[in-house]
């Protein structure tokens, strides 16, 4: 009997560490023992691997078993570790060769039977083997295309222990052969808009409405957030649906960063391991603070502004929110990442996303809307909007008003409508001139771009700000408002094939701060 090793990962967030799996069969009272800093799902792999074991036909060493996962500091949680213990007491027992399974890495869930079940996260779990050396990966069958991702990292799937087994016993380990959707990342123009969520949406679906598709399109363009203001039935859910559809595919990097997101969350869409297309995240208004932002006892899970992050998170009926989950948002917002700290430790997210609100003017609907009265007392509508609060509008930089839309409207703009390829090919244009034009710079478009650059680096002409000096004289521009306006500005002039914004583009970008004021 020796001392076997094998390796496995443990996720903090969404960041992979290395695990050390130490199996030794030795001499003593006949038990089975494990150790590292396990919570329940580690230590209940005691009786699962046992019961994989012996229905697959392999003996149970009636021996004292200890089991140590190293670093032994670092917690670990969840089932994926049952294959790598399975694998380690294996090679202890002189089943398999225990120089043959020191090297590869060994993610799976046991079934009683034997059966190598699909685990959350396998995709940045392959990503930390790899940045760890690791050539070899082996994977349950039904998260192998997920961890073939990773670029050159050998992916064996594995679908029940006993053929693993046989596997590591032959003489020369084989590589199986995985179909991936690695060749469709990277702005593939293949892809087209609105594929990645399952429907098939376009913006000209959106009649009577050329105001809020316009301003779809310039948050498109400059990775703006929206704030919808409008009576039920008029579209803002249709537009904000079609938002994601304006957007360009994810690049290789970004689409990995998502997929490792979801893949923790356990949200992949079923036969698509990959997502090359923007996020479109929309949570009820009932949902709480860490489903949200994220969180959960032991074992904490990305929110829903991680699970928006490169895509749109749309938040319906926004002032039913509560206010503690509408002012969680605001520091994600200004720093495309949320911390969520734990007394067992704090874990970060990646949340750089779009965010879209919609709201009624009131709460029955009904206030400005021609031909139907009102019930609703004026204070009862401040309060209503009032639990926007200022300081989450004052980050919003796009502002609309929706309207009804009168039957000569529709039918005249069903013919003049755009498809969502149209206006997807213009954002795309004005992307590029922004990336151009922020080469060099930890900026990738016009929202993300640092307050000093826009009063230094891309600071406007006098005559161009005179709109904005008189909003700071009247009280109606915050000194955060004015770098947004800036923003939007330079977005305008994007979209408008401009080297630099001019007066019309401040007043422009100035009106649609204001939009709903």
């Amino acid at each position: 009997m020796v001392v076997a090793r094998t390796r496995c990962v443990t996720l903090i967030g969404v960041t992979g560490h290395i695990v050390e799996v130490e199996a030794d069969v030795g001499h003593g009272l006949a038990g089975t023992h494990l150790i590292g800093l396990l919570d329940t799902a580690v230590n209940e792999a005691r009786d699962r691997v046992r019961s994989a074991l012996l229905n697959s036909r392999f003996g149970w060493p009636d021996a004292r078993i200890t089991i140590s996962l190293f670093p032994a500091s670092l917690p670990k949680r969840g089932s994926v570790f049952d294959l790598a213990i399975a694998i380690a007491v294996l090679g202890a027992a002189g089943a398999v060769p225990a120089q043959r399974i020191a090297r590869p890495f060994f993610l799976g869930e046991l079934g009683l039977d034997g059966k190598i079940r699909p685990v959350r996260g396998v995709l940045p779990a392959a990503l930390a083997a790899a940045r760890a050396g690791a050539s070899t990966i082996v994977a349950p069958s039904l998260n192998a295309a997920e961890a073939a991702l990773v670029p050159e990292l050998t992916v064996v799937p594995a679908a029940n222990l006993a053929e693993l087994v046989e596997w590591l016993r032959e003489d020369e380990l084989h590589r199986l052969p995985i179909a991936t959707e690695m060749a469709s990342a990277g702005g593939d123009e293949s892809v087209s808009p609105g594929e990645g969520d399952g429907r098939d949406l376009d913006l000209r679906d959106v009649a009577g409405q050329a105001t809020g598709r316009k301003a779809l399109e310039v948050c498109a363009a400059g990775g703006h957030n929206l704030w919808m203001l409008g009576p039920p039935g008029t579209g803002k859910t249709m537009l904000a649906e079609r938002l994601p559809t304006l957007l360009p595919s994810l690049q290789c990097e970004q689409a990995l960063e998502v997929t490792a997101i979801h893949s923790v969350a356990g949200t992949l869409p079923p036969g698509r391991p990959f997502l090359v297309r923007p996020p479109f995240v929309a949570p009820h208004h009932t949902a709480t603070v860490a489903a949200v932002v994220g969180g959960g006892s032991g074992l904490v899970r990305p929110g829903a502004v991680s699970l928006a992050h490169q895509g749109v998170l749309f938040l319906d009926e926004a002032p039913e929110f509560s206010a503690n989950v509408l002012d969680s948002l605001r520091q994600p917002l200004e720093s495309g990442e949320v911390t969520v700290a734990r007394a067992a430790g704090t874990v970060t997210f990646p949340a750089q996303f779009m965010l879209v609100l919609a709201a009624n003017p009131c709460p029955c609907g009904e206030a400005g809307t021609p031909g139907r009265p009102c019930r609703c007392t004026p204070t009862a509508r401040r309060r209503y909007l009032g639990r926007l609060s200022g300081p989450l509008l004052d980050r919003i930089d796009v502002k609309v008003r929706v309207a009804r839309a009168t039957r000569a409207e529709l039918m005249a703009d069903r013919h003049v409508a755009e498809s969502s390829a149209v206006v997807a090919r213009r954002v795309l244009a004005a992307r590029e001139r922004a990336r151009k034009r922020l080469a060099g710079t930890p900026w990738r478009n016009n929202a993300e771009v640092g307050s000093a650059a826009l009063h230094t680096d891309f600071r406007l002409p006098t005559r161009a700000l005179a709109p904005l000096h008189r909003g700071l004289d009247l009280g109606t521009l915050s000194a955060r408002g004015v770098d947004r306006v800036i923003r939007v500005a330079w977005t305008l002039a994007d979209l408008e094939g401009k080297d630099r914004p001019g007066e019309p583009e401040t007043s422009a970008a100035l009106a649609m701060w204001l939009g709903v004021d």
